[in-house]
């Protein structure tokens, strides 16, 4: 399987639970930049989870900033145990532990008393939760939901990366809705026009784009599961959280 873009080769795939077991390992170097691999993914899920929990916007955005440094200083990664099952099941029983120690403390992390090692936009993800439609949904399948959003987020984002690398930026934005299926009003002759390609080119190049789609989607269902047969399972779960 092909690497990320920018990635030396693709023998090495690394897991979210790789990545956890490198971040909890005691002087391990890259643990800071594991972490970051999981912030990256897990922090707008684990933030709607905490926001449905009912805790208002600046409380949710420090628990989960104390959440994710905790895991790092208090070593409590070094716990992650792939056999017991999805890494998402053991993040959400620490962020339950977490919730509820610091409820029992009665305390939570000073406003800017602790940064974590990326950029997180918070309000950005307050409006998007502000967004979310008014339903009953559990802050379990709201973690959920926002996961699997985030993994196609994800997956659209490594094919753009493939194709600006190529120079064939306008491509990807004039062909991106097609992505999934027919483009919302574009059809095959206007795309055609847009990038001065013939009809035939414009299906082929869609062609290409869909299955390098499907490429970057298996890879990125493969990073979230400890084992390859655990794959089909792991797509059937994201279509059932994205559908609840």
């Amino acid at each position: 399987m092909r690497g990320e873009p920018g990635e030396a080769g693709g023998e090495f795939r690394t897991t979210h639970w790789s990545c956890v077991l490198q971040a909890g390992r005691e002087g391990e170097p890259r643990a800071e930049e594991a972490l970051d691999q999981l912030c990256q993914v897990y922090w707008r899920p684990i933030y709607a989870f905490v926001r449905r929990r009912g805790y208002p916007a600046h409380e949710a955005e420090d628990l989960v900033q104390s959440f994710f440094l905790g895991l790092l200083r208090r070593k409590g990664l070094q716990r992650a145990d792939p056999a017991q099952g999805r890494f998402r099941a053991f993040l959400l029983t620490s962020l339950n532990h977490h919730l509820a120690n610091e409820w029992a403390k009665g305390q939570r992390l000073k406003r800017g008393g602790g940064a974590l090692p990326i950029s997180i936009d918070a309000q950005a993800e307050e409006e998007r939760y502000l967004a979310e439609p008014a339903d009953e949904a559990s802050p379990e399948r709201l973690f959920e939901r926002r996961w699997a959003e985030i993994v196609l987020e994800r997956v659209t984002q490594r094919v753009r990366a493939d194709l600006v690398a190529a120079g064939q930026e306008q491509r990807f934005e004039v062909l991106r809705g097609f992505l999934l299926g027919d483009a919302p009003g574009l059809s095959y002759d206007e795309a055609g026009r847009r990038l001065g390609l013939s009809i035939a080119a414009v299906t082929s190049a869609i062609h290409r784009l869909r299955s390098r789609y499907r490429e970057f989607f298996l890879d990125e269902i493969a990073r979230t599961v400890a084992e390859p047969a655990e794959v089909d399972d792991e797509i059937r779960y994201l279509a059932r959280a994205l559908a609840s």
